[in-house]
């Protein structure tokens, strides 16, 4: 057992740290661990806000210099070319899943295409030049609903195939792709019903760190 606050190691069930005097109770902990997933979620919630109110505003989070920067560092080969051009926009790259879960619970479902239109917007930027492509929100809604759900699996797989694909470019090994998305969307639901957000979950944090890159190369953090 260890203290949360300076780091020593201290005997099991202690309730008061002999160091620094902290409160390292089981009752402590659990209400620290579960702040920190309640601060979170909030911080999560406000990013999904600004993002939606940015998409009607038209306004983006990097300036004018941020632009020119990016274009200068490319054109120089930044990268020595491997980093798409710079796209005239910062990628978001602090999704998350509580976020996803409860908007597109308060909005009855609405939120969730919006954030896999957004999804695939950032993707198509950070991986262009790999010779693939991320369909759209039309294309998903529309042949998930020809083909009974099917198509959305396809989708989900893909873009797990692609993100990891891209990882490289950027010097990241992302180690789970299509397949384990897959996996955890169809066998995964007999897990408690858990598996598809796990996948969503999966989804999430790989493309946050490829547009994070991306926005690292580009110079816009």
């Amino acid at each position: 057992m260890f203290c949360t606050k300076c780091g020593k190691q201290i005997p099991d069930s202690t309730k008061f740290c002999p160091y620094c005097g902290a409160n390292c109770s089981p009752e402590q902990d659990i209400a620290s661990q579960a702040s920190q997933v309640f601060n979170k979620a909030e911080q999560e919630l406000g990013s999904a806000f600004n993002e939606v109110k940015q998409s009607f505003t038209g306004s983006n989070n990097q300036n004018n210099n941020q632009g020119y920067n990016a274009n200068q560092n490319y054109s120089n080969g930044y990268n020595n070319g491997t980093i798409p051009p710079y796209s005239g926009t910062r990628l978001k790259d602090d999704r998350g899943l509580a976020s996803y879960i409860i908007l597109s619970i308060i909005t009855c479902g609405i939120y969730s295409y919006y954030f896999i239109y957004k999804m695939a917007h950032d993707v198509n930027i950070a991986c262009d030049g790999d010779g693939e492509n991320t369909s759209g929100l039309v294309a998903f809604v529309l042949l998930s609903l020809i083909t009974c759900g099917i198509y959305a699996w396809f989708w989900y797989y893909n873009l797990g195939n692609r993100l990891a694909a891209n990882g490289p470019r950027y010097g990241l090994s992302i180690q789970e792709n299509g397949t384990t998305v897959l996996l955890w969307q169809i066998f995964g639901a007999f897990i408690c019903g858990i598996g598809p957000f796990v996948a969503m979950h999966i989804l999430i944090k790989n493309s946050n760190k490829i547009c994070n890159a991306y926005n690292r190369a580009q110079g816009l953090m």
